[in-house]
């Protein structure tokens, strides 16, 4: 009858007592003999030792009791009757014993405990101490790793006398453990029992050899093969034994190598018959040592290589020198490539060590044993060279493949690590120290470790990581002999060049890779630098122009890029020769340099055969056969070469690329430099092929594409005129041949349309200017372009496009652009040397010729480009210096009446007479009659028309009154005669009904008249006769004359058909007394001033007249006119104009002018769009576009855009001011029925109101559109490494363009902010929240950029604006009504909020003083009234969060009391925000959502954290969370900090722990705000209260792993270390297992239940707690956990707690494992053992499973799996008894079965009915990685149910057991800890395993 546990006595003893230890399993081995048990004497002797044993439980307190304890078994087991040879109670004994020989008891009861030992062995016999060898030998084997020197020889006679001479089939499963046992004693070779150990193992050899040969084979070669084995296992595994293993393997390990003394090498292979004993001898070794699997013995070596000993590492070493050298046949046949290759990889790693020690003996095994010639060599041959050559023999011939091939995938291992990047090349760099193992070697890895470092750069690794491995790579570089580096380089070219056809991608890294190379790497050495390098570059030249010459390469990509980065490599490396290189006095060896005459015919091909021989044959050695050839001959070559390559690039436009023409002239420009000076070359047929222009060249439309062609030979061009040479290159006749070509070929690239080009164009201008031998010789050029392109006519002699391409070319050269532009000049930079510096000054005086043919038109005001003469000079600085001032003449007056009179009477007069007339005077082409009596024609009448327009413009006192006069050609139908002036007026009328189509001569006539009769018009309509004028109607055919323009692109006419048909409409409006509405004069930009500047019509006495109620409206055409000419493509070059008579139009329209606004920006904003689109387009194509974008055109729409919105808003000022009454006090104070009566009588008030809100929304919603447009166009170029360039060839007009752009915008954007800054914002804020959706950081970075930078967007406006805009949708009854934003941006509350912490975080510290004092009233405000701000609270205790954090890093102000009353403001509003949005009750979900916002809010907003972190528990929890760590800084109090945490923990995080659905509704936010209150000393009391309710909820481990492993587990860990007292504190609601009391009660199964599930729920505590600390946080609490272990070990099925609970214990133990030190568990592993081996046997069929339910059944394996996998060294002499860990698991001979207990119950399972066959592939993708993993997971039983698991799980975990743990060793992968620890977290987080 069993005692209860509870009832009895716990008494204080040392924890290796073992007194708690667990019920020991039945044993599967025999019981006692039944007979003997019968024997009356044999139960006294058994009663005597049970008497013994029982006291061990209540006596042993201190190391006295064991001897005292051993003492009285040792008597008891001595009064055996005779003739018994059994043990009573033998599993109990053994387990005491083993107790007994805990490392911490003393010696004296470790020597007592070895003689009861002995005198059991002694007792039981050979044969019974065989049967219970699992019983007693794993106590007794770990005894000599720690027993005292007095203690070891009693054991070693244990072993000698009892365990060595048992049956060998006993001791083979044991072997290794027992190997393990006695290894510790033969790490000293000193020592007393080294030998004796020796002597012991030897005899366990033989033993095992007798087994071998006796019982497997008699064919065998030894029986010793499977000790040996063992051995290499037991030295792989275990590294403590390591080196015993050592000092045996170094006495006993058999010579596996032929000696090779005094023997040539070459007659190794044949010396079979010499000495045929040594070889059947070296034979037998083999097979001993290598069999059956060569691979443990090759591992052996490995694990001792690779130890952290020195001393281990150099025993291995001489190892592997004198018993396994590199011819071993073992290596060299028997073992396979990898291994060899793991192996020579472990030995090479000792070179890290930078041990000379370690170096020397790895140069033996490399080289072979020392060569002692017979001087049959030769008296020519030293013995040192002899013993060198057959050392390099030696490793060429054993080592040389498998070194390379280990150092290769050492390479190819592509690991992220830069340590093991590096590793190979430190290799490398160590093996250089002898040459005849670094010679071999270096050539075949060089090129692949230059290409892993290359690869491991482009990975984008941190820059400390690339550095490390860039450090390594230099100095394995500088080892590299210079011929060997070249050699190897110029073998990558060459594939390059020639897989080019094959691959083109593969050939461009190549040559990628050796740019990595000559950039990275020091190249300069002097041998690189004369020799080397100018070879090279010859190579890479003449490839370059070989593959220029085949036609057939010329449009593919891949070798356009080809041929780009062979001119990258060259340019590199020309920049590092020196002159000297190309010197005469230099040797070339045996090769002849050739004359001068023969230097540019000799042969290509012979050139690249003797080159890549020098490289390809002798690896670039000199010594061999010298220089491949002389240097001069170096030099000319490659300088022809280089002229021939700049031609083929240069001849084609299909092939080159501006980057690879300008590389190729600037190859030539420094090799032409670096050439030492020789007379003129023979090369004029070159030059006339490199300067010759091809036909295509002076097409306009190609000039685009070919300009790099062009820049190429200008530079070309420049480097050979200006080379420093004795003697010009090319002659100056040549020079001014070529010039004048140039220029014309560049003239196009001009073009104002086509702007790509422009300022490298010009600077290439000025480049031939500058080389030009006569200074008129490009002056005469330019004026003959502007002369011969234009029409014959004297009158037009320059047309339009070459007069913009002047332009062009004088904006854009240096002095002109810098007096303007000197700020963005320093900007324009290019990526060649073609360029001059824009800071130089040229002589402009080369353009006064072609400037005064263009200022000629001046004279004529009728010409087509005389308004853009007019505009373009207007805008010129300092033109008086240039230009002579003409002269005028005075007329009489007297024949200025006598000519008005005759031009009355002959001009035509009526519309149809003059359209015949007109008709038949352009189809006349005579000469000019000078008769006025005769026919009038029309050049005649072109003349007089303009001789009165002279006069009226310079003698208008004499002209008017003549024009008064009634005329004689009356054409009214009243008899009231018209005035000449009324005639002329409806002349020119009749004259602009058929506009001309400048098809023809006549048609040029025609246009001129029409030019005429515009200015004629004007003059009228200017003059006293204005109003007679109007009244003949000429707006509507005015408006649609210029339609007309419009449509059939006439430009020159739109300009005067606006000025007239503008003077038309004011005109009217005079003679109406309608005023036009005086602008308020607002800040304007410097483009809109020189628009109005343009058109020479004042209004200034309009604006001065009083308003009158006369109504005027304006044509309808004139809207359609307005946007056919912003929008059509024909009135691009005239656009400035239409601006300009916009402007003029707009304040015409008055109170309409509302009404027009909308499709008016609309028509401006999708102009932009496509403008803009297409200049993004030319600057975003590489080549090949041929696409008009007029960049200049942007910058005019951006004009009338501003100028229609300022107009607009003005009139709205004007409105909203003159009609919004003030509210009186009276009426302020009115109640319901006040303002009942009062809106009866102010309908027609509000009617008025509401046409002003109308028109104000009208004038914002254009204000939206505009504030877009313009950040598309400011935010071009903030993209990123992805920029809008993709041409780098026109960077320099891509950054002037972008500049220009950029500060038109910005202007706008000022001005639209100081109109109205609020609404703009919210359309800025707008932007951003799309941005933020798109999850585009970089453009949302350039909104705060664009706000940063403008003048009217500081700080002190903006955040008043923020602060309105969310007041306007919070509480606009608070604001004023000129404050409230209008709504018309959809934003929300939140969403403003969101922008306003974004917004301040962003801004400088500084910028607290100009905002402190508006954000402190803003914050009060809201604390006055928090109810409508509800929903922004959150994100508004973040601002101030902010604001605290600044004004810490700032000094302004009064610093004490503005941290006061910012922390005032942070309490109470938290304090509002708890009070008015309570979290507690909002966490009864995951998130909580407030619908009212959702229900107005776009999806789009919803979904951003940024913009609605307020929304739900979640945001509010992670605005704290953020808060949490700078609380300091915003509550300077303690108390006050203590106050706001208690607060926090109080209504956030405590509702949050207690909610009924926690943790569902837990999140990582939360766990971050108590972690960053752990890190305040003031909340130190709060939250570990709050972390103790969670830990102790009972649903704490229903949460999610990963909420668990990145939130709980470092929050345990600061709690834990907080508190020292959680373990214990654990440990002590662990209560003992008892049956008193619920066997009978009522509600038994409830109470177990309940009592199962607390326990549970603890040993998962104490298990998760033990996780979550360091390592060896809780050794203190290791001896009160294992009693506490043990007690509930002993429950059972129907105890209470129950044996349910055994699961948990398991994993216990396995957190034990994991976070605790091997050393401190020793008093664990008889335990351990124990229920292993009782829970896998209550798996054996016919056993009782009620104590090891299913899921403890689960967590035992998964234990024993961790167990094998972590590979602890005392476990590694128990795992024998579980699984079979030798060779056997794989090589077990047929017929024999396992003595391990899984392998046995995997084979039972099996035999049993209904095996099944299930795949088991869960349980082997545990073998993939790259470490030791175990074999068990949780991936392995997801989704299997309970009852499948023995079934789907179990069964195949048993038979694959062994096989994976020997395989796992055989890879000698480390173990994963972090695999084992997740699948442990995971199994603690699985509440389905609950009761």
């Amino acid at each position: 009858m069993s005692l209860d546990a509870s009832t009895l006595q716990r008494t204080i003893s040392p924890v290796s007592s073992g007194r708690s230890s667990p019920a020991i399993p039945r044993l599967r081995s025999r019981d006692e003999d039944s007979l003997v048990k019968k024997d009356k004497g044999y139960r006294r002797y058994a009663s005597g030792v049970e008497r013994v044993l029982s006291s061990f439980e209540t006596t042993v307190e201190e190391w006295a009791d064991y001897i005292s304890f051993l003492g009285r078994l040792l008597k008891a087991l001595q009064s055996k009757p005779s003739g018994v040879n059994t043990v009573p109670h033998r599993a109990l004994i053994s387990k005491r014993l083993s107790q007994c020989l805990n490392p911490v008891l003393p010696s004296g009861v470790h020597q007592k405990t070895l003689e009861v030992y002995a005198y059991i062995f002694a007792t039981l016999g050979k044969n019974g101490l065989s049967a219970n060898l699992s019983l007693y030998l794993p106590g007794l084997m770990p005894v000599f790793s720690f027993a005292a020197l007095s203690v070891k020889p009693a054991a070693l006679t244990l072993f000698e006398m009892h365990v060595v001479v048992l049956d060998p089939v006993s001791l083979r499963p044991a072997l290794k453990a027992i190997l393990l046992a006695l290894l510790p004693c033969l790490e000293e070779d000193t020592a007393d029992e080294f030998d004796r150990t020796i002597r012991i193992l030897d005899t366990l050899k033989q033993a095992v050899g007798k087994e071998t040969r006796d019982q497997i084979s008699n064919t065998d070669a030894s029986g010793e093969q499977y000790f040996w084995q063992c051995m290499f296992l037991a030295s792989i595994t275990s590294r403590s034994r390591r080196p015993g293993a050592l000092a045996y393997l170094i006495r006993n390990l058999p010579r596996l190598g032929q000696s090779l003394d005094a023997k040539p090498l070459e007659s190794l292979q044949n010396d079979n018959h010499d000495s045929p004993r040594k070889l059947n001898d070296l034979n037998a070794a083999i097979q001993v040592v290598a069999s059956p699997e060569p691979g443990l013995l090759i591992r052996c070596f490995c694990a001792g290589l690779r130890d952290e000993q020195l001393l281990t590492q150099r025993g291995f070493l001489d190892l592997l020198v004198t018993n396994l050298p590199m011819h071993s046949p073992v290596l060299q046949e028997k073992v396979v490539p990898e291994d060899l290759e793991t192996l020579i990889s472990a030995a090479t790693s000792v070179v890290a060590r930078r041990d000379m020690s370690l170096n020397r003996r790895l140069w033996s095994w490399f080289l072979g044993p020392d060569f002692t010639g017979d001087g049959s060599s030769g008296p020519e041959v030293t013995p040192g060279q002899e013993a060198f050559f057959h050392q390099t023999r030696y490793f060429e011939q054993y080592g040389l493949k498998a070194l390379v091939d280990t150092i290769r995938k050492m390479i190819e291992a592509k690991s992220q690590n830069p340590v093991d990047r590096a590793r190979p090349l430190r290799i490398c760099l160590s093996l250089m120290d002898r040459w005849e193992v670094g010679g071999l070697v270096i050539p075949q890895i060089f090129l692949p470790a230059m290409r892993s470092v290359w690869q491991y750069q482009s990975l984008g690794t941190s820059r400390e990581s690339t550095t490390e491995v860039l450090r390594s790579a230099n100095m394995f570089f500088d080892g590299v002999e210079s011929g060997l580096i070249w050699a190897a380089l110029t073998k990558v070219i060459i594939h390059a060049f020639e897989s080019q056809t094959r691959d083109a991608q593969a050939a461009c890294d190549d040559l990628m890779l050796v740019i990595f190379i000559v950039t990275n790497f020091n190249v300069r050495e002097e041998e690189m630098l004369v020799v080397h390098l100018p070879v090279t570059c010859l190579v890479l030249m003449l490839r370059v122009h070989r593959l220029l010459r085949d036609t057939d390469n010329r449009n593919s990509q891949g070798r356009r890029d080809l041929v780009l980065f062979s001119l990258k490599i060259v340019n590199r490396l020309l920049e590092l020769i020196p002159p000297r290189a190309f010197a005469s006095d230099r040797s070339a060896g045996n090769h002849e340099e050739p004359s001068t005459e023969d230097d540019f015919a000799f042969n290509d091909e012979v050139v690249l055969a003797r080159a890549e021989r020098f490289y390809t044959h002798n690896h670039g050695n000199l010594d061999l056969e010298g220089q491949p050839l002389a240097a001069p001959l170096v030099g000319q070559l490659l300088l022809q070469t280089s002229f021939k390559a700049v031609t083929c690039l240069t001849r084609s436009s299909t092939f080159a690329t501006y980057m690879e023409a300008d590389a190729a002239v600037n190859i030539l420009n420094i090799v032409i430099r670096r050439m030492p000076r020789t007379k003129r070359p023979h090369m004029d047929h070159m030059f006339a092929a490199l300067f010759d222009v091809p036909k295509e060249l002076a097409k306009n439309d190609q000039s685009h594409s070919i300009f790099p062609l062009i820049a190429a030979k200008i530079s070309a061009l420049d480097t050979i005129y200006t080379a420093p040479q004795f003697e010009p290159w090319i002659s100056e006749p040549l020079v001014r041949q070529l010039i004048p070509r140039l220029v014309m070929t560049l003239w196009p690239t001009l073009s104002p349309s086509k702007p790509k080009f422009n300022v490298e164009a010009v600077r290439c201008i000025w480049r031939l200017q500058s080389i030009s031998p006569d200074k008129q010789l490009i002056e005469g050029t330019i004026s003959t372009l502007l002369i011969s392109a234009g029409a014959k006519d004297e009158m037009n002699s320059i047309s339009a496009e070459d007069a913009r391409r002047f332009a062009t070319l004088w904006t854009h050269s240096p002095t002109t652009s810098s007096a303007g532009h000197s700020r963005r000049s320093s900007l324009v930079r290019t990526a060649t040397d073609t360029t001059i510096d824009t800071n130089a000054t040229v002589d402009l005086s080369v353009l006064e010729r072609p400037l005064l043919l263009l200022l000629d038109i001046l004279d004529a005001p009728n010409n087509s480009l005389f308004n853009f003469v007019v505009d373009w000079v207007q805008s010129l600085p300092n033109l008086h210096l240039y230009v002579l001032p003409g002269m005028g003449t005075i007329v009489p007056s007297n024949i200025l009446a006598s000519i008005v009179t005759m031009l009355v009477n002959r001009l035509p007069t009526s519309t149809s007479t003059a359209s015949e007339e007109i008709q038949s005077s352009t189809r006349h082409n005579g000469p000019l009659d000078a008769s006025l009596e005769d026919n009038l024609d029309t050049h005649l009448c072109l003349y007089y028309m303009q001789l009165m327009i002279h006069l009226m413009q310079f003698s208008p006192n004499n002209v008017w009154p003549a024009l008064a006069t009634p005329s004689a050609s009356n054409t009214d139908s009243d008899d009231v005669p018209s005035s000449n002036a009324i005639v002329l007026a409806r002349v020119c009328l009749n004259l602009l009904k058929r506009p001309p189509s400048m098809n023809n001569k006549s048609d040029v006539i025609d246009f001129q008249l029409s030019q005429a009769a515009l200015s004629m018009l004007r003059r009228f309509l200017d003059g006293p006769s204005s109003a007679a004028t109007v009244e003949i109607g000429v707006e509507d055919p005015l408006l649609d004359e210029l339609v007309r323009a419009v449509e059939i692109g006439l430009h020159s006419l739109q300009r005067p058909l606006m000025e007239v048909v503008l003077i038309a409409m004011k005109a009217r409006l005079s003679s109406l007394e309608y005023p036009v509405t005086p602008r308020r004069q607002l800040p304007a930009s410097r483009d809109i001033g020189k628009s109005l500047s343009g058109l020479s019509i004042s209004t200034d006495g309009d604006d001065r007249r009083a308003p009158h109620a006369v109504i005027f409206n304006l044509p309808s055409k004139l809207l359609r006119c307005l946007s056919l000419g912003l929008t059509s493509r024909n009135s691009r070059p005239v656009l400035d104009d239409w601006i300009t008579f916009l402007g003029q139009c707009l304040p015409l329209y008055a109170d309409n002018i509302f009404q027009i606004l909308i499709p008016l920006v609309e028509c401006f904003c999708n102009t932009l769009a496509t403008a803009f689109q297409s200049v993004q387009t030319i600057f975003g194509s590489v080549q090949g576009e041929n696409i008009d974008a007029f960049e200049p055109t942007i910058g005019l729409l951006l004009n009338g855009l501003e100028q229609t919105l300022a107009t607009a808003h003005d009139r709205l000022m004007t409105d909203e001011v003159g009609g919004t009454p003030v509210k009186s006090p009276e009426q302020q104070q009115q109640g319901f029925f006040g303002n009942m009566v009062s809106g009866v009588f102010s309908l027609e008030t509000n009617r008025a109101r509401t046409t002003t809100a109308n028109n104000r929304l009208t004038v914002l919603l254009c204000f939206k559109d505009a504030v877009r447009v313009c950040f598309t166009i400011w935010s071009w170029g903030d993209y990123g490494p992805n920029g809008p360039l993709q041409d780098n060839a026109a960077s320099a007009s891509f950054n002037y363009t972008i500049l220009r752009l950029r500060n038109r915008t910005r202007r706008i954007f000022e001005h639209l902010f100081a109109a109205e800054a609020l609404e703009c914002l919210e359309t800025l804020i707008e932007l951003w929240l799309s941005l933020i959706k798109e999850e585009n950081v970089t453009r949302s970075i350039t909104i705060f950029n664009l706000i940063h930078v403008l003048e009217g967007s500081r700080p002190k406006n903006t955040i008043p604006a923020i602060f309105n805009a969310i007041y306007s949708r919070t509480n606009p009854a608070a604001l004023d009504p000129v404050r409230k934003s209008t709504l018309t941006s959809n934003l929300s509350d939140i969403s403003l909020a969101g922008f306003l912490v974004a917004y301040t975080r962003s801004l400088e510290d500084d910028a607290m003083d100009e905002i402190w004092t508006d954000c402190i009233t803003f914050l009060k405000d809201v604390l006055a009234n928090p109810m409508p701000h509800r929903q922004t609270l959150p994100k508004l205790l973040e601002f101030t969060a902010i604001l605290g954090e600044k004004v810490d890093n700032t000094n302004f102000g009064e610093q004490r009391k503005m941290r006061r009353e910012l922390g005032d403001l942070f309490v109470r509003l938290l304090a509002a925000t708890l009070t008015i949005r309570p979290v507690g009750f909002s966490f009864e979900a995951p998130q909580a959502f407030n619908q009212e916002k959702l229900s107005i809010e776009p999806v789009s907003t919803r979904k951003s954290l940024e913009t609605r972190g307020s929304i739900g528990s979640e945001g509010f929890i992670s605005v704290l969370a953020s808060i949490a760590p700078n609380l300091s800084k915003v509550l300077v109090d303690s108390d006050r900090i203590a106050s706001t945490i208690a607060t926090i923990s109080t209504q956030v995080i405590g509702p949050t722990f207690r909610s009924r659905n926690f943790p569902e509704n837990l999140t990582q936010h939360t766990l971050d705000l108590v972690i960053a209150f752990a890190g305040i000393s003031e909340a130190s009391r709060t939250w570990k209260k709050d972390v103790a309710e969670a830990f102790n909820d009972p649903r704490f481990f229903s949460n999610s792993l990963d909420l668990a492993q990145q939130g709980w587990l470092p929050l345990v860990r600061q709690w834990a270390l907080a508190d020292k007292e959680r373990m214990p504190e654990l440990l002590s609601r662990l209560t003992l297992p008892t049956s008193a009391g619920i066997v009978f009660g009522v509600g038994a199964t409830s109470a177990r239940l309940e009592a199962d599930r607390k326990t549970q729920l603890n040993l998962r505590r104490v298990a998760f707690l033990i996780l979550s600390a360091t390592k060896d946080t809780f050794v203190v609490n290791v001896n009160l956990l294992q009693e506490k272990l043990v007690d509930l070990l002993n429950a059972t099925a129907a105890s209470s707690p129950s044996a349910t609970t055994r699961a948990e214990i398991y994993m216990v133990i396995r957190a034990l494992l994991l976070k605790t030190s091997a050393h401190h568990l020793a008093v664990l592993w008889p335990t351990i053992n124990s229920e292993l081996y009782d829970a896998i046997y209550s798996v054996f069929p016919g056993q009782s499973t009620e104590t090891y339910i299913i899921t403890s059944l689960l967590q035992a394996c998964k234990l024993l799996d961790t167990l094998l996998t972590l590979e602890l060294d005392d476990f590694q002499m128990q795992e024998w008894l579980f699984i079979n860990d030798t060779t056997d698991a794989i090589y077990r001979s047929l017929g024999t079965k396992s003595a391990a207990m899984v392998d046995e119950l995997a084979e039972e399972l099996d035999s049993g009915i209904g095996a099944s066959n299930f795949v088991e592939n869960a349980l082997n993708s545990a073998a993939q990685g790259g470490k030791r993993r175990p074999l068990l997971t949780s991936n392995a039983t997801k989704g299997v149910e309970k009852t499948e698991i023995m079934e789907k799980v179990l069964r195949p975990f048993f038979r694959q057991l062994s096989i994976y743990a020997f395989e796992s060793t055989y890879s000698m992968k480390e173990p994963d800890w972090k695999a084992c620890f997740d699948d442990l977290m995971c199994d603690l987080f699985d509440d389905t395993t609950l009761v």
